[in-house]
């Protein structure tokens, strides 16, 4: 086979970069106060029906911090247009029920060597760091200071808070605009209301699901002229689809679908399993003994010598 040209291949590498950002930032929502749980995720890639490659996803959220990873990785026919893997990592604070990111890392291995980004907030402003790698392309437009204020990194992004006292399928959960900063690219995402649908995973969810339309609308980082502003912002045919995460008002995506100038391209969740962690037992809490299946021996008589071992 022989190789693409260099264009299409930043083209099409370009795309997947912005649709794993797409899948790890769909919101800069808020958690539910003193929500505890954890959600893994595995989702494969295809174009027009043919594999390119998966992504694992998995989110530890705690009483006052919170974890969260992705990895992925191309394969199969097609990953002529994407040669290599990459994993994201994110952690932070949970202040009064909401994620405050600490810091986030992106860790890049294609056919142009290895990239490694880490992005610190303070003060609610992003600052990027290139650990190593090439520099960007000449042309792309710079990400502002102002533009640096507001933003989520990809993984602090994962969750979308459903409105309170509300249905998690109820449309307003998809009205929102969505700041997203990954340490080289400035975009929004617009969410609208699609529909609701049913969703069956191989492992893990089967059930009802929200279906929100979204729209990139690319800020800065990026190069005006490039096909992915061309044929991929502004569109108002890609979709998320959302499904619920036991035992938190959340709701994360378990499918995209997105029409490309190469063709239809899906990420949906093969595996979707969600677990609640049990509540803290307070500290103040009196300790009870446990409770045995079998009564305790009687005590020796004194008229009666005990038995011997």
């Amino acid at each position: 086979m022989s190789a693409l040209p260099v264009t299409r291949r930043r083209a099409a590498k370009s795309l997947l970069g912005w649709l794993a950002c797409l899948l790890a930032c769909l919101a800069a929502g808020v958690l539910p106060a003193h929500a505890q749980g954890s959600l893994t995720a595995r989702y494969m890639i295809s174009m027009t029906g043919v594999s390119i490659g998966e992504i694992g996803w998995q989110v530890d959220i705690g009483e006052s911090a919170y974890t969260a990873s992705a990895t992925g990785k191309a394969s199969g026919m097609l990953s002529v247009l994407v040669n290599g893997k990459g994993s994201v990592e994110s952690s932070g604070a949970v202040v009064d029920g909401g994620p405050v990111p600490a810091n986030f890392t992106s860790k890049i291995d294609d056919d142009e060597g290895h990239t490694e980004l880490k992005v610190a907030f303070t003060d609610g402003v992003a600052k990027e760091r290139v650990v190593s790698g090439p520099p960007p392309e000449p042309g792309r437009l710079p990400v502002s200071d102002a533009e640096r204020h507001g933003v989520s990194d990809p993984l602090s992004g994962m969750l979308v808070p459903v409105v309170p006292g509300g249905d998690f399928k109820a449309a307003a959960n998809c009205k929102r605009r969505l700041r997203i900063f990954d340490g080289r690219r400035r975009y929004d995402l617009a969410l609208s209301f699609g529909r609701v649908d049913t969703f069956k995973a191989e492992r893990g969810y089967k059930g009802p699901v929200l279906v929100c339309g979204v729209v990139l609308h690319p800020i800065g980082g990026y190069k005006p002229g490039s096909m992915l502003v061309k044929y991929v912002a502004g569109r108002h045919d890609m979709e998320l689809w959302f499904a619920p995460v036991a035992g938190t008002s959340l709701i994360a995506p378990i499918r995209v679908a997105m029409p490309t100038m190469l063709g239809t391209l899906k990420i949906v969740a093969v595996q979707f399993e969600t677990v609640a962690a049990p509540p803290a037992v307070p500290a103040t809490a009196p300790i009870h003994a446990p409770v045995t299946s079998e009564p305790l021996p009687a005590p020796a008589s004194s008229d009666q010598p005990a038995a011997r071992p």
